[in-house]
């Protein structure tokens, strides 16, 4: 059975968005975002609402790892409807400092997408990693 057009868009979309991602373009990456843009990024703050905001946060997250990027999806799952589609996956984010060392973990990742103009843009995006409750520290070294 073929997927459904929108889900193929929203496929393509995702390859783009890690594709930016890792070649650290920041003017494709958030062209792929809607203004009004709300993401509960796991870094920094509780919310980032607009694209201005989330560019600052993105270029700021660029300068911490200077080096190549590492931004791979697994268990990659689409659901998708005339003008609005989600998805969720596991992500393994790794960056490279200045001094040659990649440091990296499992994201948990869930996005939504809206039709805008004609063009599938993200509307929300969420990245969390597990925490123990106990500690509060975060489980970075958890596996899929």
């Amino acid at each position: 059975m073929n997927a459904p057009i929108e889900n193929t868009d929203i496929h393509t979309l995702i390859q783009t968005y890690r594709k930016a991602v890792m070649a650290k373009d920041i003017d494709v990456l958030m062209g792929l975002y809607a203004d009004n843009i709300v993401s509960f990024d796991a870094v920094k703050a509780l919310q980032f609402k607009g694209k201005a905001a989330y560019r600052a946060h993105w270029q700021e997250c660029m300068t911490h790892c200077p080096g190549p990027h590492t931004f791979d999806f697994h268990q990659l799952n689409v659901v998708s409807a005339p003008d609005m589609a989600f998805a969720h996956w596991l992500a393994h984010c790794a960056g490279t400092d200045d001094e040659g060392q990649a440091k990296g973990c499992w994201m948990r990742v869930t996005a939504g997408y809206q039709r805008v103009g004609g063009h599938w843009r993200i509307v929300h995006e969420h990245w969390s990693a597990p925490f123990d409750m106990m500690s509060g520290a975060a489980l970075f070294e958890l596996q899929p």
